[in-house]
């Protein structure tokens, strides 16, 4: 009795033992298949981490930048009074009664345009032109003109000439001169078949410009090619 008692002893260590090796694998096999599902969602990560770096560097390539472009001075009558604001007619615009205008009155309303200037990596630029925007009401035509005449300035200056071209097409000849406006920005001309002769030798040239300023903030300007001066 004593050595069957002492064989089964043996056989239930050996089935434990058994048991434990079965659980050992079975959490060797958890970890593994934990790892290989991490090391999945990492690259995933990876991937989409680089699809965002590589769509915000598709975005950084361009630059997009809002000069003054415009300005003008729009006649209009006082419509309804809402409030401390006024519609003006005739399109009813709704803007400030600063003035503390009546119904009736006649206004002269300072509008501004602007330019949304987006310039890709190839140094290519698209320009969008916004809605006029009024910015403020005068009670007489020469108020507004002042206030005008201090945002938009003409004046002569020399720039460099890249050079001149003419293009055929047709039996029709076309002359161009290409300059650089402050600004460093290329603008292309036309011109007629003298100035073309005269500025073929050159390397700078006169032209006027027209600065225009940002109405809040008036040291941002806008350079505009506005015809060659004498």
């Amino acid at each position: 009795m004593s050595q069957y008692r002492r064989k089964g002893s043996n056989s239930k260590a050996d089935h434990t033992a058994s048991r434990l090796i079965q659980f050992v694998i079975i959490g060797i096999i958890v970890l593994v298949f934990i790892g290989i599902a991490s090391g999945g969602c990492s690259n995933q990560n990876d991937d989409w981490d680089s699809s965002v770096s590589s769509s915000y560097t598709e975005d950084s390539s361009s630059n997009t930048n809002t000069v003054p472009w415009d300005y003008r001075i729009v006649e209009g009558t006082v419509g309804d009074l809402i409030g401390s604001d006024m519609t003006v007619l005739p399109d009813n615009e709704l803007i400030p009664n600063d003035d503390n205008y009546g119904t009736g009155d006649q206004v002269w309303t300072l509008q501004a345009m602007e330019a949304d200037m987006n310039t890709n990596s190839q140094d290519r630029a698209d320009v969008t032109l916004t809605a006029w925007e009024s910015l403020k009401t005068f009670k007489s035509k020469q108020a507004a003109q002042e206030d005008l005449d201090k945002l938009k300035i003409q004046l002569k200056t020399e720039v460099d000439l890249v050079g001149v071209y003419k293009t055929e097409y047709q039996g029709k000849t076309r002359q161009f001169a290409v300059i650089t406006l402050p600004s460093g920005q290329h603008v292309k001309q036309p011109i007629d078949a003298d100035r073309y002769q005269s500025f073929k030798s050159l390397k700078k040239v006169n032209i006027i410009l027209e600065e225009v300023h940002d109405f809040s903030n008036y040291d941002v300007t806008y350079a505009k090619f506005r015809g060659w001066a004498k």
